[in-house]
């Protein structure tokens, strides 16, 4: 099992360093193809991966990434930025138009399911891309790796060794208070040590250490809520995998369930910081 874990996550990082490297419609679209496996991964725990919310869902994920890798462009004087806010409101007028016009085929927790599956992943994880596409993006994006996965190595790290603490008992009985710290101020330390690197690679380097390590500490934080959230989502429902697409890791809401919501944290401390 650890064999194939260790194997399968290699591939994994080398597969998303391609990704990264060549950025717009590359990191886009496989955002996107992400993006509909999680959402049907979340809609089948609702057992509802094959009925109209979910199918508008995916439908909707295609849309959403569509504007945003054409945000940059215009339709006559007006950017394609500003249907962002339009094309996630709608979304919602829709599915719960289905959700009048099949009364009472689909119950209101099957809409909800729904509604949480597109927000929850597509847009939360589209900020992957958003990250890559700002300026020093390639540089940049690598800040949702270093908090997401290596708060949660430090994390395990040092509650193995001084975990006494536990931090959520029920949900998580491995992880301890003293693991929280550890991987938060671990993920500052090493948005430290990237800095060190990123002096001779971007232009705005103003106390790019401290900025840093508030980007690594502070990305660390959502990283834990994510890995709880989803892990409660699976225990309330009796799952053990949300999927088995990556193997020894689960699906992809098993591997990228604290980066949901690490990446738009990370995207707001970066637009504040540089």
């Amino acid at each position: 099992m650890f064999k194939t874990r260790l194997i399968s996550g290699i591939v994994l990082v080398a597969f998303f360093i391609l990704v990264l490297y060549f950025g717009g419609p590359v990191t886009g679209i496989t955002m996107m193809v992400l993006s509909i496996i999680g959402v049907f991964e979340l809609c089948r725990v609702y057992k509802i991966e094959k009925n109209s919310p979910a199918v508008i869902a995916y439908i909707w994920t295609v849309l959403y990434y569509a504007v945003l890798m054409l945000s940059k462009q215009k339709l006559g004087d007006v950017s394609v930025s500003r249907f962002v806010m339009p094309v996630l409101i709608i979304y919602l007028l829709v599915i719960l138009a289905v959700y009048v016009f099949k009364f009472p085929k689909y119950h209101d927790k099957e809409i909800m399911a729904a509604f949480t599956s597109f927000f929850y992943v597509s847009v939360m994880l589209s900020y992957i891309y958003k990250i890559r596409d700002m300026k020093d993006g390639g540089y940049f994006v690598v800040l949702c790796f270093i908090c997401s996965w290596g708060n949660d190595t430090l994390a395990y790290c040092v509650g193995r060794l001084f975990g006494k603490h536990k931090m959520s008992p029920k949900l998580s009985p491995k992880k301890s208070i003293e693991g929280l710290f550890g991987g938060i101020i671990g993920a500052g330390i090493l948005g430290i040590l990237y800095g060190l690197f990123l002096k001779n690679q971007i232009q705005n380097t103003d106390m790019i250490l401290v900025k840093l390590f508030f980007v690594g500490a502070l990305g660390a934080i959502p990283a834990v809520i994510g890995d709880l959230a989803a892990s409660g989502i699976k225990r309330n429902n009796d799952i053990k995998d949300y999927g088995t697409l990556i193997p020894g890791h689960g699906g992809v809401l098993d591997r990228f369930d604290s980066m949901i919501f690490t990446a738009p944290i990370i995207y707001f401390l970066l637009e504040f910081f540089f």
